[in-house]
């Protein structure tokens, strides 16, 4: 285990009809609140109406920004910055899902730069920055999925460019986040899939390291794993249950706010190289994900290959006999795409109907910037990347 440093002071505000607290948390930063959404989903479910009663009630100006699309656009971004400077906004409030909070992330420290500085190029373009600050930012939580609510992270996707690029910095944790799961009950059950494997995800990258003596980070990822694995097909089949999305919703928070890869180093490949499926087929990122984790699975576990041994036996219970070590990984990787298709997700890039003709296209694009190379566990190059798509095929 690593040496390590963890903060979080993200005030998760849990549990049925904590919406009416949304004006009171956000009085405590600001007065007047850019709400910032994406879509008419949150007006067809009642949480618009909602939380905008809270805020009013709470002594609030409010200026309305929507339109956020997944896999959100730098062009939106812009706008909200523009917009935050010129009704001198003091906070940002996310309602939805991670495109809503990753692009008001990107809204609230844009707010702040000096004019000689741009949010895309000097931030999310470079790998060496610092944000020094942000308009405090607070969420309403509608989807749980890419665990923004409480994390460093923010993705953003330059549409004009098909490009898709992430910063990280601790000055974009959320002052807040109100996590009602009744919210979750209207989700489209393939939202619902794309956000567990998101999840899933965000938990596998933490997994596969290549620092030993973690033990208690792998046992605590496990558990969140299995609890997405169980928790997910009950979700789709009882879109009503409270308890299920429940699970779903907590497990999406503990699995991105960090708390998982301290004292490890966690990998992020697939993260990176799903960016140019998405950026360029605009697929659900959680789809990309279910698409290209059993080939990134496939193409490095020779690097630990008791690791991945670990996983099979812990996390899907494979009991083959442990003179067979390929075969165990194999069957654990089938059992993920079992997963995948149980839930609905697609598990090749045929399923999603994405062609085989710009493979090394998507592999070079990924390196545009400053990068050297994608991933930790085992060091990916141009080449590699395109071999794992086409294992993706």
């Amino acid at each position: 285990m690593q040496n390590f440093s963890y903060w979080n002071p993200s005030r998760i505000i849990f549990g049925k009809g904590t919406m009416s607290e949304v004006g009171k948390e956000t009085a405590k930063w600001g007065k007047k609140v850019l709400f910032h959404f994406g879509g008419g989903s949150i007006k067809k479910n009642g949480v618009f109406d909602a939380v905008t009663a809270s805020l009013k009630d709470a002594g609030l100006q409010i200026v309305y920004l929507g339109g956020v699309v997944p896999n959100p656009h730098l062009s939106l971004v812009r706008e909200g910055i523009e917009l935050c400077k010129k009704e001198h906004v003091d906070f940002v409030l996310a309602v939805g899902g991670g495109s809503v909070i990753d692009s008001a992330k990107a809204i609230a420290f844009g707010a702040k730069l000096p004019a000689s500085q741009d949010v895309w190029n000097d931030y999310y373009m470079k790998a060496d920055y610092t944000i020094a600050e942000a308009l405090p930012l607070g969420v309403v939580l509608t989807i749980p999925a890419a665990g923004s609510e409480s994390s460093t992270g923010s993705v953003i996707t330059d549409a004009e460019h098909g490009l898709k690029r992430a910063v990280n910095s601790e000055t974009l944790i959320s002052k807040f986040a109100v996590m009602d799961p009744q919210t979750n009950y209207s989700l489209p059950a393939y939202q619902t899939a794309c956000g567990a494997s998101d999840i899933l995800a965000h938990l596998q990258e933490r997994y596969f390291t290549t620092v030993e003596h973690n033990d208690l980070s792998d046992r605590l990822l496990e558990a969140c794993m299995r609890n997405v694995i169980t928790n997910a097909p009950l979700a789709l089949q009882y879109p009503d249950e409270y308890r299920y999305r429940a699970e779903l919703m907590w497990t999406g928070t503990i699995a991105h706010n960090n708390l998982l890869d301290r004292g490890r180093v966690g990998d992020w490949a697939t993260h990176d190289i799903e960016h140019e499926l998405s950026a360029l087929y605009d697929i659900a990122h959680g789809a990309g994900l279910a698409i290209l984790f059993p080939a990134w699975m496939r193409y490095v576990h020779k690097v630990d290959i008791d690791r991945f041994v670990q996983y099979a036996t812990r996390v899907w219970n494979v009991d083959l006999p442990l003179s067979d070590k390929e075969g165990i990984i194999e069957e654990a990787i089938l059992r993920l795409q079992a997963f995948y298709k149980r839930i609905g997700m697609p598990t090749t890039l045929a399923d999603a109907g994405i062609p085989g003709d710009k493979l090394r296209f998507m592999a070079e694009n990924a390196f545009v910037g400053e990068r050297t190379h994608l991933g930790n566990f085992q060091k990916l190059y141009v080449g590699d990347v395109e071999k794992i798509y086409r294992l993706a095929l």
